[in-house]
């Protein structure tokens, strides 16, 4: 049975003979590794959007191709794929509508997202729009004019009427002053304007400031402008003419160190203060300028700084200046930390001075506003309150703690009348009988807050925040008003 045997072993079984024929098949086609077993595909994306399409692509995946990058391979990638037909992405280019059906879906199943905007792009995007709208604005309104507003038998009637309206700045007014001639105002679109109160027009505009204008005075044909830790001085004589720059740190420069940075500076120099306020004294030859906690104090014949007003624990708003029988200023300074301060300057002190009295009690918060009248002055604060005191004895007349629904931000000395105008930052006007400190009246001076109060000897003018300078004249009939105002007293003292 040899033969048999060696027949049997040559002979090969059914099942042999198949793995034979499947290895030839295999070697025929190039391939010379067995398949790995075929798993069940799921359903692609594309396939769910175009169920009923004969045009969805083929979605197996031929594991012995060249491998593909991770964008080509779809979800169900375990069974074979026709490379000889078109690429997903060749569909996808094909189909111009499929991009923007799918959105945020791509044909790979990862989620492609268009990145967003960070905040601080937003912002400069939104800065550039806004810096375009104000161009625009600035544009269209090419020169300030001072406009009479036409009276109404309301007006007419009323302690205070608004004669003008002063239009041209194309952002918020912060600060004003005036002679019988000229206005003076600052704004925070970086500019100080004069205007002809005899013409009512717009004289010229003074530019080039680091940031806000927010404090301006004028004496004897110079401008003295602040903005952040410099004041600008132009003589107005010489085609607007900055002429030197003035730091809170006491330095002087000639010309103009402002005008070569364009854009808006909001940081302080190291080592200098931000400016809050400046006074000249009646003679104009010394100029007073609040900055951090101290008044620092210039000689305006030589334009050198000679010393410094010091005694205040926080940065110093506001002050004025009136002049003693003996030749001295008299500089009265309020400060966020609710006190009212009077130094004493003599002629060619130098050095650091202190106060020669703190007027108590103090405010229940910091001091917005003060005014002189005589021997009298007021002060207004973020207390919503105002205070009479006396400059002579050095002490409180009388108070009005709630004179305002918000912070008194401005005071002023009616012209020719004994009477005390307050401004609020609701946009309120008040009239106060500057002996009584009795209410005359009030009405809604402006939609936005007032920020300044100036007089010269017929108006009073208040700048505010919805972008313009009303001028107003006190009539006829506050004459009848102190009247009953004076009677009242009278009877009330009997």
């Amino acid at each position: 049975n040899g033969d048999d045997s060696s027949s049997d072993e040559s002979a090969q079984s059914p099942s042999a003979e198949g793995t034979t024929l499947a290895s030839d098949l295999m070697k025929l086609c190039g391939e010379t590794k067995a398949r790995s077993k075929a798993r069940r595909r799921t359903t692609t994306q594309m396939e769910l959007l175009y169920a009923s399409s004969d045009s969805a692509p083929d979605a197996t995946t031929d594991f012995s191709s060249p491998m593909l990058s991770l964008a080509e391979i779809p979800d169900g990638g375990g069974v074979d794929m026709d490379l000889s037909g078109p690429s997903v992405r060749d569909y996808t280019a094909l189909s111009p509508g499929f991009s923007s059906k799918m959105g945020s879906i791509t044909v790979s199943g990862v989620e492609k997202r268009t990145p967003e905007p960070s905040p601080l792009s937003r912002r400069k995007t939104y800065d550039k729009a806004q810096a375009a709208a104000d161009r625009a604005k600035v544009k269209e309104i090419k020169q300030g004019v001072i406009n009479p507003v036409p009276s109404t038998k309301s007006s007419r009637s009323a302690t205070l009427q608004c004669v003008h309206v002063a239009e041209g700045h194309s952002k918020a007014v912060l600060c004003v002053d005036c002679t019988d001639d000229l206005l003076f105002t600052g704004s925070k679109d970086r500019t100080c304007k004069v205007w002809n109160l005899v013409t009512g027009q717009e004289i010229m505009s003074l530019g080039g400031h680091p940031n806000n204008v927010v404090s301006v005075r004028y004496s004897s044909s110079l401008v003295f402008t602040v903005s952040t830790s410099y004041i600008k001085v132009w003589d107005i004589r010489d085609s607007a003419k900055c002429i030197r720059t003035l730091t809170s740190s006491g330095q002087v420069n000639l010309g103009d160190i402002c005008a070569s940075n364009t854009s808006r500076t909001v940081t302080i120099p190291s080592g200098e203060n931000q400016i809050n306020q400046i006074a000249l004294n009646p003679n104009g030859m010394v100029l007073y300028a609040a900055a951090g906690n101290s008044v620092r104090v210039w000689d305006l014949r030589r334009f050198t700084s000679t010393g410094k007003l010091t005694g205040h624990l926080s940065p110093v708003m506001c002050l004025t200046v009136d002049r003693s029988g003996n030749n001295q200023d008299l500089v009265i300074t309020g400060s966020k930390d609710h006190y009212i301060k009077l130094f004493d300057v003599s002629e060619g002190s130098v050095g650091i001075i202190s106060p020669t009295h703190n007027f108590e009690p103090p405010h229940y918060d910091g001091i917005e506003s003060l005014v002189v009248q005589g021997d009298i002055f007021f002060s207004g604060s973020r207390d919503n309150g105002i205070k009479k005191w006396d400059l002579d004895r050095k002490d409180l007349l009388q108070q009005v703690p709630n004179a305002h629904r918000d912070w008194v931000c401005a005071l002023g000395i009616v012209p020719s009348f004994p009477a005390l105008l307050s401004g609020c930052r609701g946009g309120v006007l008040k009239l106060w009988h500057t002996d009584s400190m009795g209410p005359l009246g009030e009405l809604k001076g402006h939609e936005s807050p007032i920020n300044g109060i100036a007089a010269n000897s017929s108006h009073l003018f208040t700048a505010s925040d919805d972008r313009t300078v009303k001028i107003w004249r006190a009539r006829g009939g506050l004459d009848s008003t102190l009247e009953g105002v004076d009677n009242a007293d009278e009877v009330a003292s009997n």
